[in-house]
């Protein structure tokens, strides 16, 4: 895998919906994958519960993809490229098979405005996936691990790491310019 290539993500949410996101790999480190989203299409903005919206379509993110992590870290823009925050997904380990890769959400997402503090989303989803059995109590209990980590980094200032901060969109979008 190298900057340039595609991947296609298949993203399982339990009991049994998948989707398949398509991005472009912007950095490719054994630590970290940089991918970004083309412009998207919703069916209805993405909010935050206070009803300010994280993306909407003709958004585009960022993701952060580490090999071997229990989360990986989306830079969320509205639609005229405004940052809007980081969001991060708990989910399994992603297996990475060259362009092809598969993880699952465990539910919890910690979501972190620009300028603004991080909160713990989707708690009710994980009790509901628990209370279902589409999750084990072990991995809700990983998941719930995962979260706290990255809400006790932030208060410290250690979350989001340094190469969240580094890619922006803004620079993706100029080293395309230049190099294209």
């Amino acid at each position: 895998m190298s900057a340039g290539d595609r991947v296609r993500i298949h993203y399982r949410r339990l009991p049994d919906n998948e989707q398949i996101f398509d991005q472009r790999i912007v950095l490719a480190r054994p630590d970290v994958i940089v991918t970004v989203t083309d412009p998207m299409t919703l069916p209805a903005p993405m909010r935050t519960d206070d009803g300010r919206v994280m993306l909407e379509s003709g958004s585009r993110a960022v993701w952060l993809t580490f090999p071997g992590a229990w989360h990986d870290i989306g830079r969320f823009h509205r639609a005229d490229g405004t940052f809007t925050g980081y969001y991060a997904n708990i989910l399994t380990p992603p297996r990475i098979d060259g362009s092809v890769w598969h993880t699952t959400d465990l539910f919890l997402d910690v979501w972190m405005p620009a300028g603004g503090e991080p909160a713990l989303l989707d708690e009710d989803e994980l009790e509901e996936a628990l209370g279902r059995e589409h999750i084990d109590a072990e991995t809700a209990y990983r998941a719930r691990e995962e979260a706290r980590s990255l809400l006790q980094k932030a208060e410290t200032g250690d979350w989001p790491p340094a190469v969240a901060r580094e890619w922006t969109l803004e620079r993706i979008v100029a080293e395309q310019e230049t190099s294209g």
